[in-house]
């Protein structure tokens, strides 16, 4: 109307850049800023005072694919279809980089994929089992640290040289460099600290004795030399975080960049004197979770909000501004992360739907459970008891109250929290075979176990 002041559109923020580093394998706890008194991790401990540590980040299911793919698609396993290490993600679901590509980012990933199936070195085209990215350094899956390869977007391999995580951070700055003008998505997913735990550049290596390490209360019969070797790795990496941070502030993008650290799991690493992941121990479960972003969010906090890996994809759209597609699993916690006044999850769902033949060995079967801020929670099938702990009082979790007659209560309780998880995510908790049955998988789980075990496949019909 006549003489009203024109109307002037609010300018959209500046949407961040969004770099998201994961390496493969590293336990939460294996930060000096988490509290470890022997790793060394100068990088991460400023990464942390920069911006914002989170003390109870989580693997939803703690084995790389899965995890992995939940990381990507903001679903649980069995909405996402990968139920299980080299099984192939759905690729009709909206992803971390197909949202932010409609949005106008460039999408780049570099390093371990682990999402496209068998064979491990199989070579993923340009189109829709990329999930979204377009620029592409990555190898499906392998450990080779020191004689490793990726694909373009050809069938040539192109040979990394060196040790694989400086080679692929050099592809990530480069990539960073090139679109500096532009905002991008750039995912870095290192293979270590995975095993083989001795490839390990020889200075790293030489950090650590064996013997003057503070081995966990949990883990006293632990391998120490592995141990060594797997802090060294990790030290490899913080170096590498190093060089990412100062090339990021060289380039001038720092102050508008959303930088987040984790990992898809962790390591039990001799604790309870058991190995690898796939189990309900804090070792497997917690993951690390850095987040930075100099120009909306804040530095030196420590948060204890519960984010499932599950979590991260929506939680990353929130923070950018980006509207987070309906149906996810996950959850948006960009609210309580920024501080505001809203609802945290009360628990994080934990599955393991398919136990590897690795899990097997260490005894694991099927199972479910919950984690709060104060409790581990995780059961077999049928109601089999398996473990509870109260991490408030036992946080290296040696005294297991599943079958205390004082936790009669408590378990109840967890087991309700449990099957709200069960029924929201349409989880029926079946035997591993009858899931692949029920999610018409059979096909592809006997062609990976050909793959995977030609000399004894275990089918299914």
């Amino acid at each position: 109307m006549f003489g009203e002041e024109p109307k002037t559109e609010e300018k959209p923020p500046n949407r961040p850049n969004v770099l998201l580093v994961f390496a493969d394998q590293m336990r939460g706890m294996s930060m000096g800023c988490m509290g470890d008194p022997d790793v060394q991790t100068p990088n991460l401990d400023r990464l942390a005072k920069e911006g914002l540590l989170f003390t109870n980040a989580l693997a939803n299911c703690p084995v790389c694919t899965p995890a992995r793919a939940s990381l990507l698609t903001g679903l649980y396993p069995l909405t996402h279809r990968a139920v299980c290490n080299d099984m192939q993600v759905s690729t009709d679901v909206p992803t971390l980089a197909t949202v932010l590509k409609d949005e106008g980012y460039a999408t780049g990933y570099v390093g371990k994929w682990h999402l496209d199936g068998v064979p491990r070195d199989k070579f993923t085209p340009p189109g829709p089992r990329r999930l979204g990215f377009d620029y592409w350094r990555a190898w499906n899956c392998h450990h080779d640290y020191f004689s490793a390869k990726c694909h373009a977007d050809t069938e040539e391999p192109i040979a990394l040289e060196g040790y694989e995580p400086a080679a692929q951070t050099d592809l990530a700055i480069q990539f960073m460099r090139d679109h500096r003008d532009n905002p991008f998505l750039l995912c870095l997913s290192w293979g270590p600290p995975h095993d083989p735990y001795d490839q390990v550049p020889e200075e790293h290596r030489k950090q650590y004795v064996p013997d003057k390490l503070t081995l966990r209360p949990n883990a006293q019969n632990a391998d120490r030399e592995q141990v060594a070797n797997y802090y060294a790795a990790i030290t490899a990496l913080d170096e590498q975080v190093g060089r990412l941070v100062r090339a990021l502030k060289e380039l001038r993008l720092d102050e508008n960049t959303l930088v987040v650290f984790t990992s898809d799991h962790g390591d039990m690493l001799g604790s309870h004197d058991r190995t690898h992941k796939e189990q309900p121990w804090e070792e497997c479960l917690l993951i690390p979770l850095i987040m930075r972003w100099p120009a909306r969010l804040g530095n030196a906090q420590v948060v204890d909000t519960l984010v499932g890996i599950v979590d991260l994809m929506p939680t990353i759209l929130g923070l950018a501004g980006i509207e987070v597609p309906k149906g996810l699993g996950g959850a948006d916690l960009s609210a309580p992360i920024r501080g505001e006044m809203a609802q945290e999850p009360g628990s994080a769902f934990l599955q393991v739907i398919v136990p590897s033949n690795q899990a097997r060995g260490n005894g694991v079967k099927e199972w479910r459970g919950i984690r709060t801020k104060r409790y581990t929670y995780a059961r077999y099938q049928n109601g089999d008891g398996w473990v509870l702990f109260d991490n408030r009082t036992d946080p290296s979790q040696q005294k297991d109250l599943f079958h205390d007659k004082s936790a009669v209560r408590l378990r109840r309780e967890l087991e309700c929290e449990l099957q709200g998880w069960l029924q929201k995510t349409g989880d029926k908790f079946l035997s591993w075979q009858e899931h692949i049955q029920e999610l018409d998988l059979v096909e592809a789980w006997n062609e990976r176990e050909r793959h995977r075990h030609p000399e004894k496949p275990e089918l299914v019909e």
